[in-house]
């Protein structure tokens, strides 16, 4: 029964694990192992890219720290903020 309970979590989180790495492009894919196309697509892309901005706004918002160990506040965080998500975006 634990290995039932085990192997339901690992497959759950699975998609997470397939949403944080690798392209969007690429991870579009149904159940059945087939492409997505038209709006099923188009709704996989758009949650996909979203998801990622949102990754990487909390990864660059965590690096937002000067040499001296202080956080970046006003200017130099929102240019700081701009170039990490750009990056990210890449």
């Amino acid at each position: 029964m634990a290995q039932a309970a085990t192997t339901d979590a690992a497959a759950s989180a699975a998609p997470a694990a397939a949403a944080a790495s690798g392209s969007c492009e690429s991870q579009a894919v149904g159940k059945n192992g087939k492409p997505l196309a038209g709006a099923a697509k188009s709704s996989f892309m758009k949650k996909c890219t979203a998801d990622k901005m949102k990754a990487a706004k909390n990864d660059c918002s965590s690096k937002a720290v000067g040499s001296n160990g202080k956080p970046l506040a006003g200017a130099a965080k929102a240019s700081f903020m701009k170039k990490c998500e750009a990056d990210a975006a890449k």
